[in-house]
């Protein structure tokens, strides 16, 4: 059977394993006896298999991670890879989960896919994005993989990508990674390793809480370590100069050439009350510190060999080291320095992170850690998601980074100090049990420039301006027609007049019909016990945290103003947001009194700013009102195309350089018949937004996605400008692909 009577790339295909329940590897048997089969599955496993359709494709793959020989610069990584031995049709099956029929050819020589891979031992490959097209490609139709486009989609960028050495995030992830791979040397000696720590100790200070209890009640220098605790050594509470010298010495003991990083950034560090993974010697279980050494070795063989054997092995050794007194989360801080690009650490940051920001919560009981069924599934989901471009995050050092700078404006997570103290290794009974924790990060700077540099098509004098008038008159709305991007630029200019990304400054809302000042501002909300209480609504809350903080700025951007009904949503607020009367001999009493019951005069703070934004061309919204309008300075937004777009539609976005002009040439074409329609006019023109990629487009994809942004998105759009004309409508449509 041909390649070709595979079919093509619409429908679904089977991505299988041969090691039959981690034995020999059975390919050979399988395209022989013309069958697929899987030993002792799963129920879930089984209800997979009964599945599988006659007619479907399937090919048998072997997943494992290359670090040689590889048709292009890995610089020193390992990468994912995965052989395709055979591909066929499936024939038959039986429904009893376990076997199919199929019609299986060998692929010779075997060909190697890289990056996106899949370690399970069944994988469903569905059409639809561009991974899963150009993977279905490869296997059933022998199409090339497109590898840079891969190295460089975000997951891989920053290992295997194009970007320039200067602008490379988490170099520190090779020294941590050579660390960890000679560490695992001392699995079976660990006496050179400890001695040799001991040595660093007497010559370098950071190092004195390396003494242990023993059983005979006397103390004395630590005999024994576990790799986690080794690593630990330099990642400890303490001053950055302090940690790159005790990496040093510690790469120069176990023999790593990898040069020690500048900084330690987003990197969890131990809690100095608490640096050690296992307890003093006197209470400490016999073989505590090989569990951890087992639970160490066995995610570098996962690491290295993606099969089901391995993940196996390590679910197994991460649940006994877990049960380790004391090791609690630390244990997958331990993992994630060890393999930063394959576990995510979950210290106390990180889990709110992933809770408040993610909403990816990490599944424990009480101060017990997750098991490793738990945190495999977290991590292969988490793994799911740095696929997807508009993710927020997509590695595990890009996860533990936004974590270390991320700020919940409704509830900031607390860390430890700096640096700590210098404290006990060991946990004593009863004690609480610090885990790993994110200091304090540095101001992230955010100005014009990086609006600019976001891809905003405004001039820098005009950002300028809008920044200017926000700070005089406090309260800006930013309107304009569809698609002029308000909404992506309201939020920008917040950040750019605090001077810094710092989520917890600026809060957002969507206002609404149904929008009240009890929602808004101060209100009574039922609570758990069927009783009411007084609430503060989003903008109360806002004006608590200026007023405690008032040499920060504070902004509250608004979606939509004139979706609801500013007058009755600020109510008596409306009159103080004025900037003239940001005083407190403004202070007016609110309709409701504060939790104790008391009435206290209050006025809107100097430093909380108002960013909004209102769509002009939307016939359902009433116009706001006079009073709304004397205290807002109003910026009308218009269709931005131009050198400026057109650069970064071709840049950013993949579009073919020699169609853009024409898109170009179509919009500014269909926006003067918008302009000068006396029915429609300016405030209806089509924003550059429908006509700039929000990711970047498959090579050769212009064509494609310009018709589906018109018959999706814009002839939508003038159906509802030409409701009345509807050949108006449709005529204007058809010019917009006219050719195409």
């Amino acid at each position: 059977m041909s390649k070709e009577d595979k079919g093509g790339t619409s429908r679904a295909a089977w991505f299988v394993g041969a090691s039959f329940g981690g034995t020999d590897d059975q390919s050979e048997r399988f395209l022989a006896d013309g069958v697929w089969e899987i030993s002792n599955p799963t129920p879930k496993e089984r209800t997979v298999v009964r599945s599988m359709q006659v007619g479907e494709r399937i090919a048998i793959k072997a997943a494992y991670t290359r670090k040689n020989n590889l048709p292009f610069d890995n610089r020193g990584h390992s990468v994912s890879t995965m052989a395709i031995k055979a591909i066929g049709v499936i024939v038959s099956n039986p429904n009893d989960g376990e076997r199919i029929q199929v019609d299986w050819e060998r692929v010779e020589p075997l060909r190697e896919w890289y990056f996106y891979t899949y370690r399970p031992t069944i994988w469903r490959v569905e059409p639809g994005a561009w991974q899963t097209d150009a993977l279905l490609a490869f296997a059933f139709q022998g199409e090339p993989q497109d590898v840079d486009r891969f190295r460089n989609a975000p997951f891989w960028r920053e290992r295997f990508g194009t970007v320039p050495a200067e602008e490379k995030r988490f170099k520190w992830t090779e020294f941590y990674e050579a660390v960890a791979d000679k560490l695992l040397a001392y699995s079976r000696d660990r006496t050179p390793l400890i001695e040799g720590i001991h040595e660093i100790a007497s010559r370098v200070a950071g190092l004195g809480y390396l003494q242990d209890k023993f059983a005979d009640g006397s103390s004395g220098p630590l005999r024994d370590i576990c790799p986690f605790t080794a690593m630990g050594t330099f990642n400890r509470s303490m001053t950055d100069a302090n940690r790159r010298t005790i990496a040093a010495e510690l790469a120069k003991l176990i023999g790593v050439t990898v040069p020690v990083p500048d900084s330690f950034e987003g990197i969890p560090v131990l809690n100095n009350q608490r640096s050690w993974f296992f307890r003093y010697a006197d209470k400490r279980g016999a073989d505590d510190i090989d569990r951890l050494w087992s639970v160490f070795a066995a995610g570098a063989d996962l690491v290295n060999d993606e099969g089901h054997k391995a993940e196996s092995a390590f679910a197994e050794a991460y649940d006994r080291a877990g049960n380790v007194w004391g090791v609690a989360w630390n244990l997958s801080t331990g993992l994630y320095w060890a393999h930063p690009w394959d576990f995510p650490t979950l210290d106390s940051q990180s889990r709110h992170y992933l809770d408040a920001r993610l909403q990816q919560p990490v599944a424990s009981t009480g101060q017990d850690a997750c098991d490793a069924k738990s945190y495999l599934a977290l991590r292969d989901a988490l793994l799911v998601h740095f696929d997807e471009d508009d993710y927020p995050v997509h590695s595990f050092p890009e996860l533990s980074l936004a974590a270390w700078q991320y700020k919940d404006p409704a509830e900031v997570a607390g860390s430890p100090a700096e640096v700590e103290p210098e404290g006990s290794g060991g946990q004593e009974p009863g004690e609480p049990l610090p885990d790993a924790f994110q200091p304090a990060p540095p101001i992230v700077p955010y100005a014009i420039e990086d609006i600019l540099k976001d891809g905003c098509f405004l001039g820098q004098d005009e950002i300028a301006l809008l920044l200017e008038r926000l700070r005089t008159k406090k309260n800006l709305i930013l309107q304009g027609p569809p698609g002029t991007g308000k909404s992506w630029l309201a939020k920008r200019l917040a950040f750019a007049l605090i001077g810094q990304k710092d989520d917890s400054r600026v809060r957002a809302v969507q206002f609404h019909p149904n929008l009240s000042y009890e929602d808004f501002v101060r209100g009574w909300r039922p609570t758990g016990e069927g009783k009411l209480s007084l609430a503060d609504g989003v903008f109360m809350e806002a004006i608590k945290a200026a007023a405690r903080e008032p040499s920060s700025k504070f902004v509250v951007v608004i979606e939509e103003v004139n979706r609801g009904n500013p007058a009755q949503i600020f109510g008596e607020l409306l009159t103080l947001l004025e900037a003239g009367k940001r005083t407190p001999r403004e202070a007016i009493e609110l309709c409701y009194p504060d939790a104790d019951g008391k009435r206290r005069p209050l006025h809107v703070p100097e430093n909380l700013y108002i960013v909004g934004t209102m769509n002009i061309a939307d016939r359902s919204l009433a116009l706001v009102d006079l009073a709304l309008r004397r205290r807002f300075a109003f910026v009308g937004l218009e269709p931005r195309l131009g050198q400026v777009w057109r650069d970064w539609v071709v840049n950013e976005c993949g579009l073919d350089p020699e169609l853009v002009a024409d898109v170009e040439s179509r919009i500014l074409h269909l926006n003067e018949q918008i302009a000068s329609d006396p029915r429609l006019g300016k405030p209806f023109c089509v924003g550059h937004s429908y006509v700039t990629p929000p990711h970047r487009l498959d090579p050769d994809g212009t064509r494609r996605w310009f018709k589906q942004v018109v018959e999706t998105e814009l002839a939508p759009l003038l159906d509802e400008y030409w409701f009345d004309a509807p050949e108006e409508s449709n005529k204007a449509a058809a010019r917009l692909v006219q050719g195409w």
